[in-house]
Order: C-alpha cells, then sequence, then structure tokens
C-alpha cells in the first residue's frame, strides 16, 4: 500500500508542493526520491495518485496523477460531544473517532467537566490528520468549537439526539437515523439538572451499561454500538 499524504492546499491541477510536517517525513523519515509513487488527499473527499517530482530543503513537489473519488464515511452522519481528557487520552480519543468515523466532534463544557484548553487548535487538528493518514479517510473529522451543555441541550444540531446516562434505555431500543448527535458527560456525569434539560428538549437517553466508565470509553463505547448498528 501506498503511503498517504496530506496536502494543506486544495488539490487541483496537475501538481502540489507539501511543506511543513509532511515534507519533513517525506525528506528525513522516508528519505525519499524523485519518482517515488505516493497517495495525497486534501481532506475534501477523494484521493489522488501521485509521483515526487522534486525535493527541495523543506518542500516536496507532487506530480498529481489520477483522481480516486473514494469515500470510506459511514452511512449515518455522526456528531460527539464530549468533554475532552487530558494529554494522552485527549489524542486517543480523537484519533479513535476519526478511525470509527465521527463526523464533527464537539468539546462539551459541564457543570462537573474539568477545565481545559478545548479550543479548536492545531495539535487537534494534527492529531485528525495523522488517525486520517493511518485509517484510509479522505474527509477530516472536524473539531468546532467548544459548546455549554445548556447551549447544545437547546439546538436542534441533528434530528436525532442521544445522551449517555447511567438511567437510560439500552441504545439497542433507540432508532437509527442519518444524522445523530451523541453526548457523553464528564466523568463524574451530568447533573440532574442537565439530565432534565435533555429531557425537556428532546433528547433520548441510554445506558452504556452496569460500569462506570472513563470518558473516552464511554464515549467510543456509544460510537461503536451506533456504527455497528
Amino acid at each position: 500500500m501506498k503511503d498517504r499524504y496530506f496536502s494543506e492546499t486544495p488539490l487541483s491541477g496537475e501538481s502540489v508542493t507539501l511543506q511543513g510536517s509532511e515534507a519533513h517525513h517525506l525528506l528525513h523519515v522516508m528519505r525519499a526520491e524523485p519518482g517515488l509513487e505516493v497517495v495525497v488527499f486534501d481532506g475534501l473527499g477523494g484521493e489522488w495518485s501521485a509521483e515526487i517530482a522534486c525535493l527541495g530543503r523543506a518542500e516536496v513537489e507532487l506530480t498529481l496523477q489520477e483522481h480516486a473519488a473514494i469515500e470510506r464515511e459511514n452511512s449515518a452522519e455522526i456528531s460527539l460531544a464530549v468533554p475532552l481528557p487530558k494529554g494522552d487520552r485527549q489524542r486517543w480519543l480523537i484519533e479513535k473517532c476519526v478511525e470509527l468515523g465521527v463526523t464533527h466532534l464537539i468539546p462539551l463544557t459541564t457543570a462537573r467537566s474539568t477545565k481545559n484548553s478545548a479550543e479548536a487548535s492545531a495539535k487537534l487538528t494534527r492529531y485528525v490528520i495523522e488517525a486520517s493518514k493511518q485509517c484510509g479517510r479522505n474527509r477530516l473529522m472536524q473539531i468546532e468549537q467548544p459548546q455549554s451543555w445548556s447551549t447544545l441541550a437547546a439546538c436542534g444540531l441533528a434530528p436525532l439526539r442521544v445522551l449517555a446516562h447511567p438511567n437510560g434505555a439500552p441504545l439497542s431500543e433507540i432508532e437509527t437515523g442519518d444524522s445523530v448527535l451523541l453526548a457523553v458527560g464528564p466523568e463524574g456525569g451530568f447533573t440532574d439538572t442537565e439530565i432534565s434539560l435533555a429531557v425537556e428538549s428532546n433528547w433520548q437517553v441510554v445506558s452504556l451499561g452496569e460500569r462506570i466508565l472513563r470518558i473516552e470509553t464511554a464515549a467510543l463505547a456509544m460510537v461503536s454500538q451506533w456504527v455497528l448498528r
């Protein structure tokens, strides 16, 4: 399988120049030579066969060849709202969400969530790109601006909105749809007031089982069950 590389520049025409970390990897890790064939994608859909045409000190020029309209997305659009954990747990959560086909990830602030810098950043975007390169996705998962639970609960972001809570119904009882917003609370759980707000706003409440799960475990369990239904 040819190595995959991401272009920050939308792909069109006959060539593209890779810079930054992608060029660094080709130049200094792969020790690439002109003529090497790779796959390049821009996160907007589809992928291109390409060949290295020229190596610079900090950039690599690729000649674009055949375009393949390959999509590896789920049949349903899945948005996930979750308080982001810190450190390696955050990176792991984002990587696995990409692999499972989450479309939008919304950092969530709740009454019991730990305050952190959960804003969309170059670091988080890089996690998405690296995971997309590995798993073959040609559309980048979008990391949205953080939202408070009070704002998100009342919004109509998706016609079907599902919240994880120990007292909920089995997920298998919830009907599927073309677009769903899944929400997971902090490790301390949603407050009674937050649950009441969700119910008043027509969210469906589901249980993920008898055990207490960490944020990333609960989020991925919920997404996985939805994808595999």
